[in-house]
């Protein structure tokens, strides 16, 4: 396991903004009697109870790596719903399967290879089981671009001995060719733009502080970090309109599959 950096107070400062691709997600999901559920990146477990109550599963296996969100989860334990920790990349290698429910949101975009990551996840579906993920497409938008040119310079360029992240995210054409080329029967991909209305732009720093720039962090030295912070936010300020309220539009891929 990598160093836990996930802060559930930091990320829960957005928690209606985030719920609402989880419900969208869900949406498309298609109930039946005793399903099998499994939540990657299930976070604190919140949503991995509402998921739970909402299918009426017979089980439901949360999955998360991270022992400051596994913490809260403790408090949703109970009739078929339970959490563990694990990385994802060693869930497709035991998958306990067959589920008739693979379901992730905002999880999927720190694992690579999507395709092979779609295929191996395949293979631990039951017949006529379901796929349902919620994956970040932001990668090219401000927010984004601006740690990348962070990390690539003097200091941090040298502590994170020339590391600057790279999404795995795929264009949401490509995975409803892989869905296909996977043998599913049915589907439904699409690239939702979400708005969320923020006190000012300064909040779109928090909000960051809360995802992407946790990768950054666990690689720097707490002090460094702090500084990493600083210099993204001088850069990255003045690139969103100056507005009061701000309005931040951030770009999701949503997709399910049936078998």
């Amino acid at each position: 396991m990598t160093q836990d950096v996930w802060n559930p107070a930091q990320y829960d400062r957005f928690r209606d903004e985030r719920s609402q691709p989880f419900l969208d997600v869900l949406s498309f999901v298609r109930p039946r009697p005793g399903m099998r559920v499994v939540d990657l990146g299930c976070g604190t477990g919140e949503l991995t109870r509402a998921l739970h109550r909402r299918l009426e599963a017979r089980e439901t296996l949360g999955v998360d790596s991270s022992v400051s969100m596994l913490a809260r989860s403790q408090a949703y334990v109970g009739e078929g719903l339970r959490f563990e920790r694990r990385d994802i990349l060693a869930f497709i290698d035991d998958p306990q399967g067959p589920w008739d429910l693979i379901f992730s949101n905002a999880a999927l975009h720190w694992v690579p290879l999507h395709e092979h990551l779609l295929r191996r996840l395949t293979l631990g579906l039951a017949p006529g089981g379901q796929i349902a993920v919620q994956v970040p497409a932001h990668h090219d938008q401000p927010p984004h671009v601006v740690a990348s040119e962070v990390a690539a310079e003097a200091p941090f360029r040298e502590a994170l001995a020339g590391y600057v992240r790279r999404t795995p995210v795929l264009p949401p054409e490509e995975y409803a060719v892989i869905l296909d080329k996977l043998g599913y029967r049915e589907q439904h991909v699409r690239l939702e733009v979400y708005g969320h209305r923020m006190e000012s732009r300064e909040e779109v720093v928090e909000w960051m502080k809360g995802t992407l720039l946790t990768d950054y962090e666990k690689r720097l030295p707490p002090e460094l970090f702090a500084s990493f912070v600083e210099r993204y936010r001088e850069r990255l300020l003045p690139r969103l309109p100056d507005s009061r309220p701000h309005f931040f539009p951030y770009k999701r891929i949503l997709f399910w599959a049936k078998r």
